[in-house]
């Protein structure tokens, strides 16, 4: 009898572990946390199976103490913007992802609900920086001035939109990249303003430049941002220099078919034409006899 108390005893435990495994399994976590961040406008993302839960974000500087972020709490999306709270920008921030249930009327201990947390960020740092746009004006016939438009960021102070310039000062320098037309050599340059001159030029030729915003105080892999849009100044261009190696050697290519085939056309016509002679030649033999 004792044995069989035992026996119910322990399946009623096994049963109830079994009921709050499952239930601790059915509750979504977020995955794949991510930073995406475009001139210092920064969001953290994440990817999650569809449910009734919701998620709070909270996030941290340099390991200080953790804040809510007020516009990601109780949210159903899976991404949070957190530009306007990752402030001073130069810090390393982390974030927190937790799940919740979607009614307040729990007694539930949040705490015994999923939490993700996402990789280290430096926004000042890490954020990429976009395409910038210039403009070229020749000045003289060997000498072109570069001017570069700062691109904006999603920060505001007192009332105005920063540039990357207001950000990053004295860190932000440009690269520009140029070549000749129809030369395969590059040049860079690297400039401290956006206003940049280029001299050197050879008169009258037409030369190519793009610009990219550069941070050489930043880690290697995110020193560089996306090149602009190539422009050229007015010049001479050869035709042929012009062409790439590769259109070339195919210009050459169909050439040497095109003759090809007229020397081949040529000797056909050519053989035709004396076997044509020569059986016109035995035709009159034959008549003559």
């Amino acid at each position: 009898m004792a044995s069989l108390k035992t026996i119910l005893y322990l399946g009623v435990c096994f049963s109830a572990w079994i009921i709050t495994t499952g239930d601790e399994d059915s509750v979504p976590k977020a995955e794949n946390v991510r930073w995406v961040s475009l001139d210092f406008k920064t969001i953290l993302t994440w990817t999650t199976t569809p449910s009734n839960y919701t998620y709070s974000v909270r996030y941290s500087g340099d390991d200080s103490d953790w804040r809510e972020s007020p516009d990601c709490i109780r949210m159903s999306e899976s991404e949070c913007d957190l530009t306007n709270y990752l402030v001073p920008l130069n810090r390393i921030y982390s974030a927190d992802i937790q799940t919740e249930p979607t009614t307040t009327d729990y007694d539930y201990d949040l705490e015994e609900f999923p939490h993700t947390y996402s990789p280290d960020f430096n926004p000042y740092k890490e954020s990429e920086i976009s395409a910038v746009k210039f403009n070229l004006e020749v000045v003289e016939e060997s000498r072109v001035t570069v001017t570069i438009t700062d691109p904006v960021t999603s920060i505001h102070q007192h009332g105005k939109q920063l540039t990357i310039r207001d950000v990053l000062k004295n860190d932000l320098k440009y690269k520009i990249s140029y070549y000749k037309s129809g030369s395969t050599g590059k040049r860079d340059i690297i400039s401290d303003s956006s206003i940049a001159d280029v001299s050197g030029l050879d008169a009258g030729q037409r030369y190519c430049f793009m610009v990219a915003a550069f941070i050489p105080s930043r880690p290697k892999s995110s020193q560089q941002g996306a090149w602009s849009i190539q422009q050229c100044t007015p010049g001479e261009t050869n035709v042929v220099q012009e062409l790439s190696l590769g259109a070339l050697i195919g210009g050459l290519f169909i050439l040497l078919i095109v003759l090809i085939i007229i020397v081949a056309v040529t000797i056909i016509c050519c053989r035709c034409c004396r076997q044509r002679n020569k059986a016109l030649q035995t035709s009159q033999s034959s008549t003559v006899v």
